[in-house]
């Protein structure tokens, strides 16, 4: 069998605006060095609201953002101060700490606005999770693009057969973005060694001719050749990549160290992380983590 799991979400409704968390779930962790996946609406914002995520601090991981529809500003305590748009990715490698913000913009919110996305995680190999703190931003028009039996993928990051993405990463990893037309296939490659899974965006997916409900995570066998298509206009992604080991994770904060998940609680409650130039404000360390109530969204 090609699925070897089916993961389905946890939705949440944040004042309007609802989330899909696809990971971490309670039978998997982790996909590759990916150790948290969110979709994002779509979700429709009235003239004047948005979305408004405070300075929150992130430790030995990186966060991944790519959007469908709306914009997003991100600001960090490296002075970064980048909006992004539908196709492209903001990558950002917190390493040994980084303090981020995300919020609508102003051209989102002066009228009528929807915002979708997915928003993931990955998890730093041991030998890089104290690297210096970075951010990159990647144009859609640097992805690599291709079309294959009548669907458009995007690289989104890592390799995949003769492609290469010039996003950054630090270990083995597969990140594609795939949209659908009306009877158009993808063939997805046996990867040895590398865990994958394929993520439905929308409905109208079938996996090897089984159909895929919309907001399903499929764990595929990574040693098989994979036929995903569709019957209608549809999207999906494909992650994975090689595995890092196991993670604590606590609130924002994933470490292969409880010590170090500690030491950064610590240094949130008392104010040592680095601040986000232009924010006074701040997410105060919750009293508990689950991946149900505490992760903050949006990365």
């Amino acid at each position: 069998m090609s699925i070897q799991q089916l993961i389905t979400p946890e939705k949440h409704n944040l004042g309007g605006f609802s989330v899909q968390r696809i990971l971490p779930s309670e039978t998997l962790k982790m996909v590759g060095p990916f150790i948290f996946f969110d979709h994002l609406g779509p979700a429709i914002f009235p003239a004047g609201e948005g979305v408004d995520v405070r300075p929150h601090p992130h430790i030995n991981l990186a966060t991944v953002t790519y959007l469908f529809e709306g914009s997003l500003l991100h600001r960090d305590s490296l002075g970064t101060v980048q909006e992004i748009f539908p196709g492209e990715v903001n990558w950002m490698t917190a390493g040994k700490g980084i303090v981020h913000s995300e919020r609508s913009p102003e051209s989102f919110r002066e009228k009528e606005s929807t915002l979708h996305g997915i928003q993931t995680w990955i998890a730093l190999p041991e030998t890089a999770e104290e690297v210096e703190p970075s951010f990159s931003h990647y144009p859609a028009t640097d992805l690599p693009r291709w079309v294959q039996t009548g669907t458009s993928a995007t690289l989104i990051a890592g390799s995949y057969q003769s492609h290469q993405s010039p996003v950054k990463t630090y270990s083995a990893t597969l990140y594609l973005a795939l949209a659908f037309t009306e009877g158009s296939q993808f063939q997805l490659a046996p990867m040895e060694g590398l865990e994958r899974a394929v993520y439905s965006v929308t409905s109208g997916l079938f996996v090897n001719g089984k159909p895929l409900e919309p907001y399903r995570l499929a764990v595929l066998a990574p040693d098989e050749s994979v036929n995903i298509s569709a019957g209608a206009e549809a999207k999906a992604m494909i992650i994975g990549g090689a595995p890092v080991g196991d993670r604590t994770k606590y609130w924002n904060f994933v470490s292969s160290r409880s010590a170090r998940i500690e030491q950064a609680k610590r240094d949130w409650q008392d104010r040592r992380f680095p601040a986000v130039p232009g924010e006074t404000e701040f997410i105060p360390l919750p009293d508990h983590s689950d991946h149900d109530s505490s992760v903050t969204p949006l990365s």
